[in-house]
C-alpha cells in the first residue's frame, strides 16, 4: 500500500474472528498511514497452548491475562500520543476481551471477569472506527491452516461460530463508534494488493457513527 498523509480517524481497530486476518491487515494499514502499530501480544500469554489443550481449567487465567496485557499496552501506547504521532491502527479492540470471555467462561466467573473489564473500560480510548474483518468459515479456516499455529489446527467449526456470533451480538449497536462490518470473503489483500487498498481506501472513508455492511 501507498503511504498517505491524511485520514479522519486517529485510531482504528481490525477486528474479527480467528483467523479473519486481522493482523495482516493492520500492518498494512498502519503502513499506509504512517502510523503507530498496536499488536495483541498473544505469544507472551504463558496459558494459550494450555487453553486450547484444556480449556475447562485454564480458560479463566488466559482471559485475564489476556485483559491485562491489552489494558496496559492500550494505556501505554495511546495514553502517550503527541500532535507528531496521532494515528494508531491495532488488530484488536479491547472488546475483545468481553466477547472471548462470554465464549469461554462459565456464567459466575464472567461475571466476575466482567466487573474487571467494566472498570478497565473506562480507562482505555474506544477505537473512532472498529472495521471488523468477516471471512466465510471456509476463508477463516483456510487461513488458520496456512499460518500454521499448532494449537489452532484442530479448532472445531462450533467453536468459530460461537467467536463470531459473540462479534455480532456485542456490535449490533455502534456504541458511538463507526462498527464496519467487512464481507472479506473474497479479499485477498496478500495476493491482490489492489484489493488491500480498496479496502483501506473503504475502512478510512469519513462517516458518522453507525453500523455499516460492507462488501469491497
Amino acid at each position: 500500500m501507498s503511504p498517505i498523509t491524511a485520514s479522519p480517524y486517529a485510531f482504528v481497530a481490525i477486528e474479527g474472528n480467528i483467523g479473519a486476518g486481522k493482523t495482516t491487515f493492520a500492518t498494512m494499514l498502519s503502513e499506509r498511514l504512517g502510523g503507530e502499530l498496536l499488536l495483541e501480544r498473544f505469544e507472551e500469554n504463558p496459558f494459550l497452548e494450555r487453553f486450547y489443550a484444556d480449556p475447562e481449567n485454564h480458560a479463566f487465567s488466559v482471559e485475564l491475562a489476556f485483559v491485562s496485557d491489552r489494558y496496559r499496552q492500550m494505556r501505554d501506547i495511546l495514553g502517550s500520543r503527541n500532535l507528531f504521532r496521532q494515528r494508531v491502527v491495532s488488530d484488536y479492540s479491547f472488546a475483545k476481551s468481553l466477547i472471548f470471555a462470554k465464549a469461554n467462561l462459565p456464567a459466575n466467573e464472567y461475571r466476575l471477569f466482567r466487573t474487571m473489564y467494566r472498570l478497565m473500560e473506562q480507562q482505555v480510548a474506544a477505537p473512532e472506527v472498529v472495521a471488523i474483518l468477516d471471512p466465510n468459515r471456509e476463508r477463516i479456516r483456510n487461513q488458520i491452516i496456512q499460518r500454521g499455529r499448532s494449537y489452532e489446527q484442530d479448532l472445531p467449526g462450533d467453536y468459530l461460530d460461537k467467536i463470531a456470533y459473540g462479534y455480532h451480538k456485542h456490535y449490533r449497536y455502534a456504541r458511538g463508534s463507526r462498527v464496519l462490518w467487512v464481507d472479506t470473503s473474497e479479499v485477498d489483500f496478500v495476493a491482490r494488493p489492489e484489493e488491500g487498498e480498496r479496502l483501506a481506501e473503504l475502512i478510512l472513508e469519513p462517516r458518522k457513527p453507525g453500523v455499516y455492511e460492507l462488501k469491497p
